[in-house]
């Protein structure tokens, strides 16, 4: 019998494996530059970034439900992040609907709905699944800071005081609100499918968003993070948070893209 053959993908990945840090960063970097291109060239509405951005989001709860209800466990998933994302919907939900009520307010209704679902039955039927032990990342670590730099940067719009304030805050919250799951899956060390597939959907829809952010920038030549406030830095802080979660995710994408390739349904995180 012959050897079996390696995949091309597992060819590149196996190459990858051995080359430095700062070269895994470069054609990291380099991967980016060129999708951010082709999406500069194809899509002529920016708007559209953000909207397949929620999208995305919402996909990837679905894929919890999903979950929840077909094998009965939520072992693997992190509460506290389900938690945070509802806080961060409500209030982002909260400040669209007054300030906007288009696309997004109705995105934004329909992952908030399904993610206190999820958060149900984590809580109350599927109790019993919940590692609570793995889970265990305070979430004042991530509340705490996200309402201080709210209150002293938020958008200087003609909206009221408390609404630009909180929708700052669910701005900032959003960026860190995936850290508890990513604790709790370096805890676990093996992350089943349906959570990866999870997670990776907060990645593209990340990515979505930071492409708007950058394409913007480039554009208008920087001016487009001081359009607003005259001299507050609040959409540069909206940028900065979005590139905060982006490269929060970016490393385990790197690692689901790879196991998936390789044809493995369990991940193995990183030590």
């Amino acid at each position: 019998m012959g050897r079996k053959r390696s995949s091309p993908a597992s060819v590149v990945f196996g190459w990858l494996e051995n080359k430095s840090m700062k070269v895994k960063i470069f054609l990291g970097a380099l991967l980016s530059l060129f999708s951010l291109v082709g999406l500069k060239l194809t899509v002529k509405d920016h708007n559209h970034f953000f909207v397949a951005s929620e999208a995305i989001h919402a996909a990837g709860i679905l894929v919890l439900i999903y979950k929840l209800a077909t094998q009965k466990t939520c072992s693997g998933l992190s509460l506290k992040t389900q938690e945070l994302t509802a806080i961060f919907l409500a209030v982002r939900l909260f400040c669209s609907t007054i300030m906007e009520g288009d696309i997004h307010t109705v995105l934004d209704f329909t992952s908030l709905i399904f993610t206190i679902w999820v958060i149900y039955m984590i809580r109350f039927k599927l109790k019993s699944t919940y590692i609570k032990e793995l889970d265990n990342f305070p979430l004042y670590y991530v509340i705490v800071p996200a309402a201080i730099l709210a209150i002293l940067v938020h958008p200087y719009t003609t909206h009221f005081r408390i609404g630009r304030v909180l929708w700052a805050f669910g701005g900032y919250l959003e960026a860190v609100s995936v850290l508890p799951q990513l604790r709790m899956m370096q805890n676990a060390k093996m992350i089943e499918p349906f959570t990866a597939h999870y997670v990776f959907a907060l990645g593209i829809s990340r990515f979505f968003s930071c492409a708007h952010w950058i394409i913007r920038i480039y554009e208008t030549g920087g001016k487009y993070l001081y359009l607003f406030g005259n001299g507050y830095f609040w959409f540069l802080a909206a940028f900065l948070s979005e590139m905060v979660q982006t490269f929060i995710l970016a490393d385990f994408c790197y690692y689901y893209i790879k196991s998936f390739m390789e044809g493995q349904l369990i991940m193995r995180m990183p030590v």
